[in-house]
């Protein structure tokens, strides 16, 4: 394999890794990682998806945070 089949790979990886985390992060995990009882509209959840694809090692760092307090 050579070296930019090895980086293409690794983005496509941390794409897929991030197209999964921004999805399951803002259909389920928004809300628990938000104080009740904040309501998020579908309009903020659209808002959030590329934040949260883009920067799903934070998510998934700080959604691990609030299941292990709750």
């Amino acid at each position: 394999m050579s070296v930019p089949d090895a980086i293409l790979l690794a983005v496509a990886l941390y794409a897929a890794i991030g197209v999964a985390t921004a999805i399951a992060f803002i259909s389920v995990g928004i809300s628990q990682v938000l104080p009740h009882p904040t309501p998020v509209t579908l309009g903020a959840r659209l808002l959030i998806l590329p934040g949260s694809f883009a920067l799903w090692p934070c998510i998934l760092l700080r959604w691990r945070k609030t299941r292990r307090h709750a």
